[in-house]
């Protein structure tokens, strides 16, 4: 770590102790975390400290900086009985719970070194870096040190003492199998030959990991690790045994890689365009449902990116049965990114409508393998709440739409949101602005004709109806467009001036009763007052000649008297 860095503890439930999330020398990045993990319910508080090295002792001193949840929830009850208990042997630091802490322990000097925790452990090289980094591998066994400690009743100083002894006994393991000569060499014997040769051998998996991390320690960036690795899973044996034994070796690393949020955008060239991110991980593992989507969606077309190079082969490797923690680590991050926060697109309102309707139709399509489908609904219902704050909903409208653009804008944004308070939340938007003296003075003094007024009204009143909107919500704001085409009507005069134009009976009658029905204007007033109108001519003794030549505006007439009866 260096001199200052920032450390996020939460609180899992009321009550409980305070355990240490993740260290980083960032601190936007700590407070973001902070909010994600209270926003996805994964804690009832948080606290972010941040931590400066004094030289003189070599110690850190801790000041809090940002508090937030149930910070006072009392002192917890010691169940130690029900805790996991400590790691005891070095095999225990090798586990997936295990490598996942350490990640978080020395996040900050991993990244610099562009290695993951899996390459810790096995490699000679990482490990005596790390020792000689000084404070590092020091203060990372305070953090864990001090609350277990709190937890289990035992002195910081004999849990310190504790992890130090397996620390130790873990590193003189790896340096004597190295010093021995006992660590394979792929890239002389060749993957295949030493997993074959190891296959037998109780210590393969430790073997086998020391070889892949030492194959891909040469690599410059992450994007170069999965290479790397997905070139050793291409020469893996075929023999079912080995086999297994050399895909599982790999899968530890790739699954670490993938699991973060700088592996992933390397191999994904994305940097901070999340939506573009969430969508090549979606068709990266989402197979080929997600591919026949894309090739009959065009929506969804426009929003998947492209994969090529590594992500490609990474994705043709997802797409059989090998790598299953590889596609949980990337349905996680999935996961975790839709119920956090972040915007998908921040400086384009409308694209991140877009995107978010992209992945939604994709992950369902590929619900079972990517996610599972109460998952992906409660993770976009989640995920909704963002689209209807003040901040996103001004973005969205922007300042130069027109009041009649800014309602079509919302009822698409009705459209994609999930949840019933969201929906419900999308209503009160829509009345807001259909409500609003500036959309029915717009409308009435715009300079479109009295037609294409109405039906512009019309339009809006069908897709508040498919909209997805329930019928206590959608019906009184189909009412009020209803009612300003009344009072358009009523400024031109439209309907009496069309019963008394020169034009044919059969036109006449035509426009009338699609206005009648709502297809050319909206239903309500204008919609009643049109049907009366073309009733009352279709029964003139003079109108039945004219019509006789005109079968469709007969048709529509029986409709008319239809709906009527």
């Amino acid at each position: 770590m260096s001199q200052v860095h920032y450390e996020l503890f939460v609180r899992r439930k009321a009550g409980a102790q305070w355990t240490l999330e993740i260290a980083s020398e960032n601190r936007a990045h700590a407070l973001q975390v902070a909010e994600d993990v209270l926003e996805q319910g994964r804690a009832v508080a948080v606290r972010v400290s941040k931590e400066t090295l004094d030289p003189s002792s070599g110690e850190y001193k801790s000041i809090a900086i940002f508090t937030k949840g149930m910070v006072d929830g009392g002192k917890p009850k010691k169940e130690v009985e029900e805790r996991d208990p400590l790691c005891v042997q070095p095999a225990d630091l090798y586990t997936a719970h295990a490598r996942d802490r350490i990640g978080r322990l020395l996040e900050g000097w991993l990244n610099r070194h562009k290695a993951t925790p899996f390459e810790l452990l096995h490699r000679p090289d990482l490990v005596e870096q790390l020792e000689a980094s000084g404070t590092d591998l020091q203060h990372a066994l305070q953090k864990i040190a001090i609350p277990e400690a709190e937890a289990r009743g035992q002195t910081v100083h004999e849990v310190i003492r504790h992890f130090q002894g397996l620390v130790e006994r873990t590193v003189a393991n790896l340096m004597k199998a190295f010093k021995r000569g006992d660590l394979p060499d792929l890239d002389k014997e060749g993957f295949a030959k030493a997993a074959e040769r190891l296959v037998a051998d109780p210590d393969r998996a430790f073997l086998l990991g020391a070889g892949v991390a030492a194959s891909i320690a040469p690599a410059a960036n992450w994007s170069e690790k999965i290479a790397r690795l997905l070139d050793l899973a291409d020469a893996a044996p075929q023999d079912p045994r080995a086999r297994a034994a050399a895909l599982a070796a790999i899968e530890q690393p790739l699954a670490e890689i993938i699991g973060s949020r700088a592996g992933m955008a390397d191999l994904l060239d994305t940097k901070d365009d999340l939506g573009s991110t969430l969508a090549a991980m979606t068709r990266m593992t989402g197979g080929a449902a997600v591919e026949a989507l894309i090739r009959i969606e065009a929506s969804v077309r426009g929003c998947m990116p492209e994969l090529s190079g590594t992500a490609r082969r990474l994705s043709e490797w997802l797409g059989g049965d090998d790598f299953p923690s590889v596609r949980k680590a990337i349905a996680e991050r999935v996961l975790t990114e839709l119920n956090g926060v972040r915007r998908l697109k921040p400086a384009d309102a409308e694209a991140e409508i877009e995107y978010l309707r992209a992945l939604a139709m994709s992950l369902t399509a590929a619900a079972g393998r990517i996610l599972q489908a109460e998952d992906i609904q409660g993770a976009f219902t989640t995920r909704s709440k963002t689209l209807l704050n003040g901040d996103f909903i001004e973005s969205l409208l922007g300042r130069d739409r027109s009041a009649h653009e800014e309602i079509k804008m919302l009822i698409r944004l009705a459209e994609n949101v999930m949840g019933a308070v969201n929906k419900r939340n999308a209503a009160r938007w829509l009345n807001a602005n259909i409500s609003a003296m500036r959309f029915e003075k717009e409308l009435r003094q715009g300079p479109d004709s009295p037609v294409a007024k109405l039906s512009h009204l019309a339009v809006l009143q069908r897709s508040l109806t498919r909209s997805g909107l329930v019928c206590e919500d959608y019906q009184p704001l189909c009412a009020k467009l209803g009612d300003i085409g009344a009072l358009i009507e009523a400024d031109s005069r439209l309907l009496t001036m069309l019963v008394r134009a020169p034009a044919p009976l059969p036109h006449r009658l035509t426009l009338l009763a699609k206005l009648a029905m709502g297809e050319a204007g909206p239903t309500g007033p204008v919609a009643e007052k049109a049907r009366v109108e073309a009733l009352k001519l279709a029964r003139d003794p003079g109108s039945r000649e004219q019509l006789q030549d005109s079968p469709q505006t007969m048709d529509l007439i029986k409709t008319l008297v239809g709906q009527a009866a």
